[in-house]
């Protein structure tokens, strides 16, 4: 029996490689993310490569918005050992969001950029399924701070809302396709992890402008009071997960967090795909600047 099985894997895998080779011979196409030729049949329009090349983060983060620290990892580890709270980035020290902490699986750009411009601007709902993991394995990074590692209390999934018209344009929320992948993905990996959507607990009772061109005060006042909660869908004291697609200046996050906690959500995390960094030289390569440098930049 184990040898008819391996037979019928090994037919299978050189009939898909012939198909392969067919259709894209027939059918030529390029990658959407980087524009190489596609070197097999495929339904989304991205190549392997561009599939596997998202890195999670693996820089210096404030403790609670993940907003890259300019240190390296190494005195990051130091320093973190005299700080009860961590490190926290300048915002988060002086004006603390209403969320407990921030999570994302890796930097907006490069590939992650494309696929999500994919999933956003071209209709492409399928590269959800591609995304979804990522997000999951950065929803895991917060499991051992919320109160599932020790009682049995639900999370209560929520996705960032769009406003009516929005969605009806797109025709689906891009963060909720990502949230139902995530736990899809979760629920297979860690069943004993209580997680819940619930799409309707909050809405966006206006339409705000997108946020990707305006600065950070404009943010701030774009997305102001733009939030409501459905009460009667909430559980006083619950703990809250809110996921988004892209976490920038964290104006969104704060003014969703601050209206489920104004509703009695007891915490409110942070999971985002993706986490706009601002672009920081490496220590070695400033100091090797400086050292060159006939005056300094003192």
């Amino acid at each position: 029996m184990r040898l008819l099985q391996r037979l019928a894997g090994r037919a299978t895998a050189a009939f898909r490689s012939v198909l392969d080779d067919l259709v894209t011979t027939a059918f030529p196409s390029d990658c959407r993310v980087c524009n190489g030729p596609l070197l097999r049949s495929t339904i989304l329009p991205i190549c392997d490569n561009c599939r596997t090349s998202v890195p999670p983060q693996t820089l210096a983060m404030c403790r609670i918005c993940s907003e890259a620290l300019d240190i390296d990892m190494e005195s990051a580890r130091f320093a973190s050992q005299f700080m009860d709270e961590g490190l926290l980035c300048d915002g988060c020290r002086t004006d603390p969001p209403k969320f407990e902490r921030a999570v994302a699986y890796a930097v907006y750009r490069k590939e992650l950029r494309e696929m999500i411009h994919l999933l956003k601007y071209e209709r492409m709902g399928g590269v959800a399924k591609l995304l979804g993991p990522m997000l999951a394995a950065a929803i895991l990074s917060i499991k051992a701070e919320t109160a599932q590692a020790e009682t049995a209390q639900e999370l209560i999934v929520v996705p960032v809302p769009l406003f009516p018209s929005k969605l009806r344009q797109r025709g689906y929320n891009q963060s909720e396709l990502l949230a139902k992948v995530a736990l899809a993905e979760l629920h297979r990996t860690r069943p004993d992890w209580r997680l819940r959507l619930q799409s309707e607990i909050l809405r966006r009772r206006r339409d705000t402008r997108s946020q990707f061109a305006l600065n950070p005060t404009s943010r701030y006042w774009n997305v102001k009071g733009a939030f409501a909660v459905n009460r009667n869908s909430i559980r006083p004291g619950c703990e809250v997960l809110l996921i988004d697609d892209i976490y920038t200046t964290g104006a969104t996050a704060r003014e969703c967090s601050r209206a489920l906690r104004r509703a009695g959500a007891g915490k409110v995390w942070v999971a985002t795909l993706a986490r706009a960094q601002t672009p920081r030289i490496p220590v070695a390569m400033w100091d090797e600047t400086r050292s060159h440098s006939p005056q300094g930049f003192g």
